[in-house]
């Protein structure tokens, strides 16, 4: 049979009784033959728990010390529902042991709380496979050159199950989640938005850059380069259901050349409100100037997204980007404090009540007026268009934060994306 990863959220592991049917669950596909891995998150609520701790106790300005053993503390969320996992999956007669990242071993690069994965030890993983057990494995975290725990950041073990996913060659990693799939958007904000039976990877990173939290962003990027399938289902399914039925729900995220991919124009619309848009203004027009300025932002590992260069008018010209809204007011002081004085810029001003929309659709290559029609409907509802980014696979727009709703259910409406595929 396949060799299949699961992912269970925090949400999932939310307590002892939740656990109890993932080990069903998990049972199912084992005793139907398949090798089972297992990645589960913290039990829910448990990060932000010891994370609340550690700030509690911190000192006034932590450092490099004080992030090492964050991530010494937060790593024994995922430990503990390991374990539980383990012990649960035993008490339905199926043998099973679970490993912290340390111990397989993950080894990462030393960048606490954002560390990245550089390889993968899966000698032990298989070797326990081998001899009918289920491997549960901590998502989230790993270890340095030094022996010392890191963490992936916030959805790290999304990362962590498609890593192991790639290092072992598994046939596909089933990430269960409090949602049934990737809909073509949000459903709070349309009703109407559809579940999609399939999704490239090239869409599903733009969805997952432009705004979706179905999955981290670092997760697909891991699938894409390592060609690893993986399935976005829910978790609140009865565990018995079917297997078959299981294994064919959710939403499939796959190669574009697959045949059994949605033709679709546009797969889904994206929408982000964490943004704000910031401008300099009446800077000389010259080489060098966007570098002066986003030179200074990057130093400050603050991260730019939608960039624009107005004309120039009479040597000077308005420069604008944006960026998360969390560094809006840090980038506003940055600029007024080192680059206004050496550009010799007239100001800085900024607009936080902003947001970005988004269109995503594989589609959108072989099909000419997209990005027209996207503009028109707008217009048509009265939405003005501040920024425009776009690349082969979408079409981003900022606007004034109050029109995210309405722009969403319009551009849903006139990509037919309420509408079943045939």
């Amino acid at each position: 049979m396949a060799l299949i990863v699961h992912k269970y959220g925090g949400t999932s592991m939310g307590s002892t009784e939740r656990i109890a049917q993932v080990a069903k669950r998990v049972a199912k596909w084992a005793r139907a033959g398949h090798q089972m891995v297992v990645v589960p998150s913290a039990m829910s609520g448990e990060t932000n728990r010891l994370l609340g701790l550690a700030k509690e106790l911190a000192p006034g300005k932590p450092g490099a010390d004080y992030y090492r053993e964050q991530d010494m503390l937060a790593a024994t969320g995922e430990q503990a529902s390991s374990a539980l996992l383990a012990i649960a999956l035993q008490a339905e007669g199926q043998p099973a042991v679970s490993y912290a990242g340390w111990q397989v071993p993950i080894k990462t690069s030393n960048a606490y709380t954002k560390a990245r994965i550089d390889s993968i030890d899966d000698r032990r993983v298989r070797a326990d496979l081998d001899g009918g057990k289920v491997v549960i494995i901590t998502g989230f975290q790993g270890v340095d050159e030094g022996n010392n725990i890191t963490t992936l950041g916030r959805g790290g073990s999304d990362t962590s199950a498609v890593a192991v996913a790639a290092a072992l060659k598994a046939d596909e990693v089933l990430i269960y989640t409090d949602v049934d799939g990737v809909y073509t958007t949000d459903p709070r904000i349309v009703p109407e938005a559809r579940r999609l039976l399939t999704v490239s990877f090239e869409e599903m990173l733009e969805m997952a850059s432009l705004g979706s939290k179905v999955l981290q962003i670092r997760s697909v990027e891991f699938a894409g380069k390592y060609k690893v399938p993986m399935r976005v289902l829910s978790s609140f399914t009865p565990w018995d259901i079917d297997l078959a039925e299981e294994a064919r729900s959710g939403t499939l995220i796959t190669f574009e050349e697959d045949d059994q991919m949605e033709q679709a124009v546009v797969s889904g619309i994206a929408f982000n409100r964490d943004e704000a848009k910031i401008s300099v203004l009446g800077v000389p027009d010259k080489p060098g100037i966007a570098f002066q300025i986003l030179g200074t932002v990057a130093d400050a590992n603050i991260e730019v997204d939608v960039i624009i260069q107005n004309v120039s008018k009479d040597g000077r010209t308005d420069f604008s980007f944006t960026v998360h809204r969390n560094d809006y007011a840090r980038t506003i002081d940055l600029l007024k404090d080192k680059v206004v004085p050496a550009l010799g810029a007239a100001d800085v001003i900024g607009d936080p009540k902003i947001c970005k929309v988004s269109i995503v659709g594989i589609g959108m290559r072989s099909h000419v007026g997209v990005a027209a029609k996207m503009f028109r409907v707008l217009s048509e509802e009265g939405i003005n268009i501040m920024m425009i980014s776009t690349s082969e696979i979408k079409t981003s727009v900022v606007i004034d934060e109050k029109y995210m709703e309405l722009a969403v259910r319009a551009l849903h409406r006139a990509f037919d994306l309420d509408q079943p595929v045939a």
